[in-house]
């Protein structure tokens, strides 16, 4: 197990780089936050912000929902390993 843990990312990088992925997909789609927040989670921006940012750990139904609205695989919403 200490060679998997050691190179397992703790979760505050987890959702760091989750969010930021989320962001570039939603950008390069041309949806802003507001966009996002209202017409798929009936919500204010700040929730948005809150995911990418990294300060929520989404429900994979929550990343499942920003997958559909941003017509895109829930794989790209989840494929941050090579971005760096």
């Amino acid at each position: 197990m200490g060679v998997l843990k050691d190179n397992l990312m703790n979760e505050k990088e987890l959702l760091k780089k989750m969010g930021a992925r989320i962001k570039e997909v939603r950008t390069s789609k041309g949806v802003s936050q507001q966009e996002l927040a209202v017409e798929a989670f009936d919500t204010d921006k700040s929730n948005i912000s809150r995911l990418e940012s990294g300060r929520v750990n989404a429900s994979i139904y929550t990343l499942y929902k920003v997958a559909q609205y941003l017509k895109v695989p829930l794989t790209d919403i989840v494929d941050f390993e090579d971005t760096e």
